[in-house]
């Protein structure tokens, strides 16, 4: 009896929307009337958007791609022999071969599109559940230490170091902590978490559980948003199943440490994506952000002292453990240690996701990777960092990303997200925008978000008005009062809605002052 040949079809959202559960179906229709035998892996996707379905088949020289797939392709391609790895005009070779692939440093991503994403079988085989194994085996202090020598710091978008998060609570005195996972990814054109949780899901649970032990925390939450449901069901059954495992408990690999987690579905909001806002959703509050002090590390969920990380950090922390701080921190640059998962979206021609190593640049992944615009046009400006990023112009392009030296033009790392729009892209009314995003997500509680942005709307729309009209002294004196406002709402703000809505605003003014009809950019720019 022959060997069943290994054929693998992505379960991730993007290629579910793209049709690989009709690819899927085809496929096994199409072996079965050919008498074939087979089986049929749903893995995740390797993140090449622009090619899903993408179907890989096992075979003895590795795993050969052919995409995009769809379920009409599918008898063609038996036609061929591509589950022997037969030659068809789909073919892409040799997986990890493809340039895109190849030129990454995947560590968070390793097993992304490699193993079926709630085998528990499959994390383990890939490395998985090694570093809590480690982690187990040294002092809680111990473990703070090599994430703090590792140089991770906070994904999300704060950039904040990891392990002086863990330290602080780690050291408060509580008869109860808490680990807790910001899944609320609610930024434009971010989707890394959304992949994380869809296919490698052990490898956020793992993450939160070595925060666990290091901490002295026993429960923890993922909170995640709820347009995301095939996320919260792989996170749900991974959770089962690790539980039923002894990874997850009362008795976390008979270590006599209990941890318990689960998956809290978040409402819709934007603004809890905020770290306070996300406990009071929680605990079952409408989603307003808290002043600070008290911090949640020493004060969060429940009053208790909370560990707060989002996906991609989490996620980081497993390879530091299993192979060291050393080897992680020897990525990336600066004060920027590792590496970051950047998500090509927007006008692109190759749109997904690509982990580099923080040195990449701008125009290395936009026309590299990205392979410039769908549309064929001119880039224009690249906003990075979800709505309330800034928009980068070409002159910052070659500039290697790295958390410092991007704040020091302007600029901001955030989530990794990156938007393109080319050169018919009019940059007053994505300002505009910006302002009437934070209107609507605003949660109300500060004056200058909730009112800030309201008015913002108000005077771009009125210099707008001034242009049209022809009335240079009024666009002044709207310019003049836009920046006011702008300053008001980034120093008087209570959290990031608003303090970081004028950076997409300031920057569109002051790198496109043609798009608000004004001649040169004002030096006055901050």
């Amino acid at each position: 009896m022959s060997t069943a040949v290994k054929i693998y079809v992505p379960r991730d959202s993007a290629a579910l929307a793209l049709g690989a559960d009709e690819t899927a179906a085809a496929i096994q229709s199409e072996a079965k009337k050919r008498n074939i035998a087979i089986e049929l892996v749903r893995n995740s996707s390797r993140g090449l958007f622009w090619l899903e379905p993408l179907v890989e088949v096992s075979t003895q020289k590795g795993r050969v791609a052919y995409g995009p797939v769809q379920a009409e392709d599918v008898a063609g391609l038996f036609d061929v022999g591509f589950h022997n790895g037969g030659a068809h005009k789909l073919g892409l070779g040799l997986t990890e071969e493809i340039a895109y692939l190849k030129n990454q440093e995947r560590l968070t991503f390793a097993r992304m599109g490699i193993t079926d994403p709630v085998s528990l079988e499959d994390y383990q085989a890939h490395q998985g559940y090694a570093g809590l194994r480690k982690a187990l085996e040294i002092k809680p202090t111990d473990v703070v230490q090599q994430v703090l020598d590792s140089g991770l710091r906070g994904r999300g978008g704060a950039a904040f170091p990891a392990g002086i998060k863990w330290k602080t609570v780690a050291a408060a005195q509580a008869d109860q902590k808490y680990v807790v996972c910001n899944a609320d990814e609610g930024d434009s054109g971010t989707f890394s978490d959304r992949m994380t949780m869809e296919g490698d899901p052990y490898m956020l649970i793992e993450g939160m559980t070595i925060a666990a032990m290091a901490t002295g925390a026993t429960r923890g939450y993922i909170y995640v948003r709820s347009e995301y449901p095939h996320a919260i069901d792989n996170l749900n059954e991974a959770i089962a199943r690790a539980t039923k495992a002894g990874f997850l408990g009362d008795n976390v690999l008979g270590s006599g440490r209990a941890f318990h987690l689960e998956v809290r579905k978040g409402a819709g909001s934007y603004v809890c994506g905020e770290e306070t806002a996300m406990l009071e959703s929680i605990e079952g509050k409408r989603g307003i952000v808290r002043a600070k002090p008290p911090i949640p590390a020493l004060q969060g969920l429940f009053g208790k002292p909370t560990v707060i990380n989002n996906v991609i950090t989490y996620a980081s922390v497993p390879i530091i453990l299993a192979r060291g701080a050393a080897f992680y921190a020897n990525y990336g640059m600066g004060r920027s240690k590792g590496t970051l998962p950047i998500q090509l979206a927007g006008n692109i021609k190759h749109g997904g996701l690509v982990e580099k190593a923080f040195g990449v640049t701008l125009r290395q992944l936009v026309f590299e990777y990205g392979g410039g615009t769908a549309s064929g046009r001119p880039v224009k400006a690249i906003q990075v960092g979800g709505p309330l990023g800034a928009y980068v112009p070409e002159q910052h392009w070659d500039l290697p990303m790295d958390y410092e030296g991007w704040t020091a033009v302007g600029a901001t790392v955030g989530h990794g997200g990156i938007v393109v729009h080319d050169d018919t892209s009019d940059m007053r009314k994505l300002a505009r925008y910006a302002m009437e995003f934070c209107a609507i997500e605003s949660c109300g509680k500060c004056t200058p978000c909730r009112i800030g942005s309201t008015r913002g709307v108000e005077v771009i729309d009125r210099l707008a008005e001034a242009d049209r009209q022809g009335k240079p002294e009024v666009k002044a004196q709207q310019v003049k009062l836009l920046r006011d406002l702008c300053d008001t709402m980034v120093n008087g703000s209570l959290c990031a809605m608003g303090g970081m809505t004028p950076f997409p605003v300031l920057s569109a003014l002051n790198h496109y002052p043609q798009d608000f009809g004004l001649s040169t950019p004002d030096k006055k720019a901050a």
